[in-house]
């Protein structure tokens, strides 16, 4: 069964459709790229999917014994949150949030959880810093590091290396397929980087005026693909 199923779904805000009709399943191990033109609802539709935003028709279900607070999110960064005044440990840890219940306290367990998960992301040597003192790069490590604390099937990534160099983006890219291919997560990212979203994901998902879901490899075959490549001026491989 699909870890996660949308049907028919419509999206938008204020009773404004911005998508609508969208049918797509992602099964465990999976990793869809959501790739579109701007304002074509790819945050709106993870929002969706997290319960943060209602659909405006349609229906969002989850298998494979996924419950939707066992899904790992990471966002979009304001300029706010960069600056948000907490150790990186406590940034982590507060990732078991929904582990934890009704008890006032992160147990033993958490504890092991969110030191497991720095030392994959490689930033042990951070736990004490303060979040706003890090770089860029750092930081998405530090939200990726919470994410994985939330979740051992599925992770949400909107944007995950936007404003991030070269070195610090392929970095990133890695981790993440890392963490799908050999940690065996589900991973749904929004990308604006065509050619990442090729090499990287094994399924595409492209929203906007035409919609496309597919493996990749049928995806680059597409008129939709050729067009959108032409646009952003990338290369089908």
């Amino acid at each position: 069964m699909a870890q996660l199923s949308v049907e028919d779904l419509s999206l938008g805000y204020e009773g404004h459709v911005i998508l609508s009709g969208l049918h797509f399943a992602v099964n465990a191990g999976d990793y869809l790229c959501i790739v579109g033109e701007n304002g074509s609802g790819k945050s709106t539709l993870m929002k969706t999917i997290l319960g943060l935003q209602k659909p405006l028709g349609g229906s969002i279900a989850f298998g494979d014994g996924l419950k939707p607070s066992e899904i790992g999110y990471l966002p979009q960064q304001t300029q706010v949150q960069k600056d948000f005044p907490a150790t990186v440990w406590e940034i982590v840890l507060s990732g078991c949030q929904g582990r934890i219940g009704k008890k006032p306290f992160y147990g033993a367990a958490e504890k092991r959880l969110a030191l497991e998960n720095m030392k994959k992301m490689e930033i042990t040597q951070f736990a004490k810093r303060c979040y706003r003192e890090l770089s860029g790069g750092q930081q998405q490590r530090v939200l990726l590091a919470r994410a994985l604390c939330a979740t051992q099937k599925l992770l949400l990534l909107d944007e995950p290396v936007s404003g991030l160099d070269p070195k610090v983006t392929l970095e990133m890219y890695q981790l993440i397929e890392g963490l799908n291919r050999d940690g065996h997560v589900t991973v749904v990212m929004i990308s604006h980087d065509i050619s990442a979203a090729l090499h990287y994901a094994t399924h595409i998902l492209h929203i906007g005026h035409e919609t496309f879901f597919g493996p990749k490899e049928e995806y680059v075959k597409s008129s939709m693909a050729k067009r959108f490549l032409a646009d952003e001026g990338g290369k089908t491989k």
